[in-house]
């Protein structure tokens, strides 16, 4: 019986020493999935079993043989249900491509299979990968780990409640708008937003404009999320904006001593970003962690009105995401099978000028060099993840915040933004539970490229608090 307590590394280490066999491994990931995921929903496209021992019983015969093909050898993995992975259905959780099939492999995929792993089917994600909620009219709704009629988050709610069930070991997703980072602490595990540029996207059809989404790892502890990070990153001649450090440095020891870094707590933004009640006590509370171990942690404020943020953001999220969703319009009738928040960022793309874009261009640019003044004072900021909790799975998006309504669909997510928009690296750590039993993550924003030292501050906060961390959803 394989352990689904084993970390990913440790797991790795086991398939190696031959105390456990990739059909093990296999065999007993499909049994969790066939127990846990009818309800949860977080894996879809699942292949056939058979096939997938196949490929386990030729991992064991290389091994046998002596031949390994890297530290994800014979491990069961799934794809966020944007990127290709050959033969499998890429439906972006959209009923126009319910019916596609990836003629190849994305960047991501093939370097996460040259690693050994298998890939077993994909995760759940919103249509489009648009909104913090993963449902969409091809799969269903993907439900939070901690309580089915909640939210699993997103867009990576799929493989942020696969983790969490331990139905894989580590798992990829992307993201935009928080979602490797909102997921994540929604259901009680790390999620890393990588430094603009360390994760390239291939094949792309943009690859000059388009760096405010990325790929990057999910896991349950910051050891495996930094090895599968060094699976993923690396510079690529179909990505000419993408980061060219040798990726295997994320594969070293994390340990460090975090005693004197400076901790910058944003909060709520001086009350501008309204959060429901107990959200900002739950990461107030893990941010104690940080003093404990010798970190300054004190209030900061952003050096830009975040109002003027949130208006270049709008003008540079639809001018990236209208485009995405023009092809699927070019016939007309195509618009009844699409959700109406797609619409909106397709419609509302359609009056913006170049004039405006580069007018928001130059506001990002203002943001992004207030955030190099904040980090001449601090190694790290923190954020909360959310401004909400999990909220009902029947629900599209939240109308209203401790009484201020949202006016777009994406508005209650406003706290994701800051480090997205400055292309900086962030990381969702388990902040601790609520009053409803309900998880929330706290996020910690690095300073540029600076993902190594982010991982490594991350890495001592859950060594800090391994108690809470390895606390498991009910019935897993």
């Amino acid at each position: 019986m394989v352990n689904p307590d084993y970390s990913a590394l440790n797991l790795s280490r086991a398939i190696h020493l031959k105390q456990v066999s990739c059909q093990e491994v296999m065999q007993s990931t499909l049994e969790r999935i066939a127990r846990l995921n009818p309800q949860s929903n977080a894996i879809v496209s699942l292949q056939e079993p058979e096939f997938l021992m196949a490929q386990a019983r030729e991992r064991d015969a290389q091994l046998a043989r002596g031949e390994s093909m890297g530290w994800m050898h014979g491990m069961p993995q799934a794809i966020k249900d944007l990127a290709n992975a050959q033969g499998l259905r890429t439906t972006l959780g959209s009923p126009l491509m319910k019916d596609f099939v990836a003629p190849e492999d994305g960047l991501m995929v093939q370097r996460t299979k040259a690693a050994g792993a298998i890939v077993i089917g994909k995760t759940n994600t919103p249509e489009f990968g648009l909104g913090s909620h993963t449902f969409n009219e091809v799969f269903g709704p993907t439900r939070n780990a901690w309580d089915p009629s909640k939210t699993a988050g997103g867009s990576s709610g799929g493989a942020a409640v696969a983790l969490a069930q331990r139905l894989l070991p580590v798992a990829d997703g992307s993201d935009f708008m928080g979602s490797l980072r909102n997921p994540a602490g929604w259901n009680h595990v790390f999620g890393l937003r990588p430094s603009q540029g360390r994760v390239p996207m291939s094949p792309a059809q943009d690859v000059f404009i388009a760096q405010l989404a990325t790929e990057g790892p999910m896991a349950r502890h910051v050891a495996d999320l930094a090895m599968l990070l060094s699976t993923q990153a690396g510079g690529h001649p179909s990505s000419p904006l993408s980061l060219t450090g040798d990726p295997s440095v994320f594969a070293g020891s994390l340990d460090s001593d975090p005693a004197g870094q400076r901790i910058g707590w944003l909060g709520n933004l001086q009350g501008y970003l309204p959060m429901e009640e107990g959200v900002l006590d739950v990461c107030e509370s893990a941010l104690k962690s940080f003093s404990g171990m010798g970190c300054a942690v004190d209030e900061v404020r952003l050096g830009i009105p975040p109002e003027q943020i949130w208006q270049a953001w709008l003008v540079w999220r639809q001018a990236l995401v209208g485009p995405r969703i023009a092809p699927f319009l070019i016939n007309s009738a195509n618009r009844t099978h699409i959700k109406a928040e797609a619409l909106w960022e397709h419609d509302q793309s359609l009056h913006l000028t170049g004039a405006q874009l580069m007018a928001a261009s130059a506001s990002r640019t203002r943001f992004f060099l207030s955030m190099l003044a904040l980090f001449e004072k601090f190694d790290a900021l923190a954020i909360p993840v959310a401004q909400v909790w999990p909220f009902d799975v029947s629900m599209r998006w939240p109308q209203s915040i401790a009484g201020h309504a949202m006016d777009t669909y994406h508005r209650w997510m406003e706290v994701v933004i800051y480090a997205t928009f400055a292309g900086l690296p962030s990381i969702s750590v388990p902040a601790g539970f609520g009053k409803n039993g309900l998880p929330m993550g706290l996020a910690l924003i690095g300073k540029p490229q600076g993902d190594m030292d982010l991982l490594k501050l991350a890495h001592a906060y859950e060594m800090a608090n391994l108690d809470m961390i390895n606390q498991r959803p009910p019935g897993i």
